[in-house]
């Protein structure tokens, strides 16, 4: 650098001019030469900060330097005679590797460390677990690496278990994100929704986990609940409880979840819900912005969905016109749109019209 820096431009080994003097950091090989110094207990600097990293694909020198790093790593966990400790180091290793860039979880990936990883994500190790667990996470970035996580045998249900049963909240979180991640791919979300377990460890998650945790779970909720035979089995997971429970801590999350099960989940959806229009009309008169436009546009399909008996429900809530009004005047302009249409429903019902709710339900849909 300094060499570059005193206005030289050639090489100062060879004495050939030098194409360019754009330096590029050889992370790859500073990693290597770090973990050869923690080995062996010599010192080494604290890694360079990751500034300037703007995922740029690596030139050749380096990605083949990355290739080199990849594959003694592997080499070191795919040896029976390591230490859990070593292990542990290794794949932490792969960890950051596998979070820098698309390049570096290719060659990862075609490397074979799935395989590898799968075989330490039971293990009670707190830290070896989460690394494992991390690393699979930070891989399934990459689409060709959530195919190998789905076709590589024991890799999913791995990943299910540590969601079930991690040893830490932030195993589990990770696993959690791992799900969301996968059901980018819509065949990939059919699948995990078929799953009990996932459905079960993600509302469990949601239920227990500390804030953060519970968060990362209902995201993969709110994507699982996107297919219909899935917001159908989240609904028999009783996930409406669940919503219940967690709104005060994170309630625009959980609004966003109800609305979209009620409006794919069908009518034991709308069932299930029924019980909740208090508490909906709580957040009305309460909520943000946006709990507020989720809310509303739940009672509309429930109101809809659901015919007179819900809109009569609806209706012995004395304060719901004034409610109603208010929204029409302050809120969102989607929560305007939806309080019009709530109002409409609840006039025709007095009037004796609730057969109309039925009849408009349809044609009203298609125009969301």
């Amino acid at each position: 650098m300094l060499w570059i820096e005193s206005g030289h431009n050639t090489c100062p080994k060879t004495g050939q001019t030098l194409v360019n003097t754009n330096l590029v950091s050889n992370r790859a090989l500073k990693s290597l030469i770090a973990m050869w110094c923690r080995e062996r207990r010599i010192p080494f600097g604290a890694a360079e900060s990751s500034e300037g990293q703007n995922g740029v694909a690596l030139n050749k020198a380096a990605f083949e330097a990355t290739k080199m790093t990849v594959s003694f790593l592997l080499d070191k966990l795919g040896s029976d005679s390591q230490a859990v400790d070593m292990v542990n180091r290794v794949i932490y290793e792969l960890r950051v590797f596998a979070k820098t860039d698309s390049d570096s979880r290719a060659c990862i990936g075609e490397a074979g460390a799935i395989p590898l990883l799968v075989r330490y994500l039971g293990l009670d190790h707190p830290k070896l677990q989460v690394n494992a667990v991390t690393t699979i996470l930070n891989l399934s970035i990459l689409e060709a690496n959530k195919a190998r996580i789905m076709e590589t045998d024991g890799a999913l249900n791995g990943v299910i278990e540590v969601l079930r049963s991690g040893v830490t909240w932030e195993a589990k979180a990770n696993a959690a994100a791992t799900m969301y991640s996968l059901c980018a791919v819509s065949a990939y979300r059919k699948r995990l929704g078929k799953k009990t377990r996932v459905i079960k460890g993600l509302l469990e998650l949601a239920r227990e986990g500390p804030t953060s945790s519970k968060r990362d779970a209902l995201v993969a909720i709110l994507t699982l609940a996107g297919d219909r035979e899935t917001a159908g089995r989240l609904v028999e997971g009783a996930v409406l409880d669940m919503l219940k429970e967690v709104m005060v801590e994170l309630p625009e999350e959980a609004m966003t979840i109800m609305e979209t099960i009620v409006k794919k989940g069908g009518f034991v959806a709308i069932a299930a819900a029924s019980h909740m229009i208090g508490r909906l009309v709580a957040v009305l008169r309460s909520g943000t912005d946006r709990t507020k436009e989720s809310a509303i546009a739940t009672l509309v399909i429930i109101c809809r969905k659901g015919g007179a008996e819900m809109v009569a429900e609806l209706a012995r809530i004395t304060t719901i016109e004034m409610i109603i009004w208010e929204l029409m005047g302050t809120g969102t302009a989607r929560a305007k749109r939806k309080a019009a249409s709530l109002m409409r429903i609840l006039r025709r019902w007095a009037a004796g019209l609730e057969g109309d709710v039925l009849e408009e339900f349809s044609m009203t849909m298609a125009l969301q």
